[in-house]
């Protein structure tokens, strides 16, 4: 990590690091590009990565879950558990209720959705003849364009259903189910991300050390917003405002209140920005940033206006912060130019939700800034440099380690905003297999963390009335993906007779964004509907 690397630290809540914090109401959603619809090249944008077309989404209208089932405690996956889950009855029924997203501050739905896929592993499977048959129909839909399906049991990744499964297509945001499966099993789920600030010898002055937080806040608590609503406990993000006063009360105890400032941003490594920045979908790829780098923290905007320089207002910022407690900054904060030394005295700290939590968050509101924050966390955990190749590299060979088939897959990020990613269906559905497997409980927050259809981040808006699949709302969880021409969704649905299914669709249309989006909702509403026997 370097010495100034305070990533991926052991969860210690620090005293003050509970104060929340973090992107403004709307969260920075990378599946903006699911939006309305004003898309121009911003559809380019997958789900902000979902964003091109800003349209659908939904994802402003829910916060990441948060179940008891993620917390701090849950054990990291073992280096050498199977990536495939037993097959036996029992072990299914074992997998498939683990799998059950919890009902805990959810929407009323989900304990419906809970209860039937209780049910679900007493009933048969549905067969490829009674799948087939079941979305013949909705399968020709012309709007669809060229389409990739795989449909799964949940319970063992057993393959159901495909449609040029094993064909590599653009998976846009559901890159990012690759990137949580690889974080979760290489950093433990309690693992948070600290932000410090040390004293620098060479200096005589302190230095702000950036640790890889983009949700890492300078407003104040009252003011403090996930996915659109007050954050809790567990969801809120770290406070600079926090960090601040820790300091400014160790320089005081020490007689000083006047004092240099430098920032630390040596934790990553390799270009700043990524091939398709466009300064609202994602911003700078900067281990040290307030708000995910956008230029008004409490923005609805489904592509907020960013900084060019994240960690550079980050450090204004603390300076303002500090004056106000007190402690005047000398001239203005510089970039360090050398790492903070690893025995530096800690003046202040503050600590990210958990690592499970931030996936959780990530995912249901498609967030690509957080996304290719938490692709560095996995390239640091697996000893690679923390940059975009790093990441893509630390995901593929974790995924590969866990027994995933990688053929065809090709990766270029973490968050799906680069238009060369390529994904097959079936892999997808394999990766949301190992979530809901008994033998990788550590990967639990892929399958939490992903929205609700009708209700919760970026399906808020989707399965609705009017489109055809507003029997599913509820029983449809999956994370959602669009670039120009693109849109995926990936996830899991409970089917008529109470089995949890997994899918994958992926389509490649000249399609209108919500015309594609109906009719690939349409299609998920159909497994929703049938035992497909």
């Amino acid at each position: 990590m370097g010495a100034g690397g305070a990533a991926a630290l052991p969860s210690a809540p620090p005293s003050g690091s509970a104060s929340p914090g973090g992107p403004g109401a709307g969260g920075t959603r990378g599946d903006q590009d699911e939006g309305s619809g004003k898309r121009g090249d911003k559809e380019n944008r997958d789900d902000k990565g979902d964003r091109g077309d800003k349209g659908d989404r939904g994802e402003e209208s829910g916060r990441p879950g948060s179940p008891g089932s993620t917390s701090a405690s849950t054990p990291p996956a073992s280096a050498s558990a199977s990536a495939t889950a037993p097959s036996s009855a029992s072990a299914s029924a074992s997998a498939s209720a683990s799998a059950k997203p919890s009902a805990v501050a959810r929407p009323a739905p989900a304990g419906a959705v809970l209860a039937a896929a209780a049910a679900g592993p007493g009933a048969g499977l549905p067969t490829a003849q009674g799948l087939q048959q079941a979305l013949a129909t909705v399968l020709t839909d012309q709007n669809l364009g060229t389409v990739g399906l795989a449909v799964a049991d949940a319970a063992d990744g057993q393959l159901l259903y495909g449609k040029g499964e094993n064909t590599a297509a653009t998976p846009a945001s559901t890159t990012k189910l690759a990137t949580s499966v690889a974080a979760l099993s290489l950093i433990p789920g309690d693992t948070r991300l600290a932000t410090r600030v040390v004293k620098n010898a060479a200096t005589g002055g302190i230095t702000l050390v950036g640790g890889g937080d983009p949700t890492l806040t300078a407003l104040p608590a009252d003011q403090v917003q996930v996915a659109g609503v007050p954050a809790d406990p567990d969801t809120a993000p770290a406070s600079l405002d926090a960090l601040a006063r820790q300091t400014a009360a160790a320089l005081k105890a020490a007689g000083t209140t006047t004092v240099a400032l430098d920032y630390d941003v040596s934790l990553y490594t390799g270009p700043l920005l990524h091939k398709n920045h466009d300064g609202e979908n994602i911003a700078a790829v900067t281990p040290l940033m307030v708000d995910e780098g956008k230029t008004d923290p409490k923005s609805l905007a489904d592509a907020p206006a960013r900084v060019a320089d994240p960690a550079g207002a980050a450090a204004e910022s603390f300076a303002n912060l500090l004056k106000a407690q007190g402690v005047t900054v000398q001239a203005k904060a510089k970039a360090a130019t050398a790492p903070a030394a690893a025995d530096a005295p800690v003046l202040g700290r503050v600590d990210s939700p958990t690592m499970a939590r931030l996936v959780e968050r990530m995912l249901t509101t498609s967030d690509n800034t957080l996304a290719e924050a938490i692709a560095r966390q996995a390239a640091i955990a697996a000893h690679q440099p923390a940059a975009f190749e790093g990441a893509a590299t630390a995901v593929t060979q974790e995924l590969a380690r866990l027994g995933v088939p990688m053929t065809g897959v090709v990766l270029n990020d973490g968050s799906g905003l680069h238009p060369g990613n390529a994904i097959p269906p079936a892999v997808l559905v394999k990766l949301l297999a190992l979530a809901a497997s008994a033998q990788h409980p550590a990967l639990r927050p892929v399958l939490t963390g992903l929205p609700i259809a009708g209700f919760t981040g970026t399906l808020g808006k989707r399965f609705g009335a009017g489109s055809g699949a507003a029997d599913a709302a509820g029983l449809v969880r999956a994370k959602t993906g669009s670039l120009s021409g693109v849109n995926t969704l990936a996830g899991t649905v409970v089917d008529a007779e109470g089995r949890l299914l997994a899918f994958a669709l992926m389509t490649r249309t000249g399609a209108p964004v919500d015309t594609a989006r109906a009719a690939m909702d349409r299609v998920v509403a159909r497994l929703a509907a049938c035992g497909c026997h």
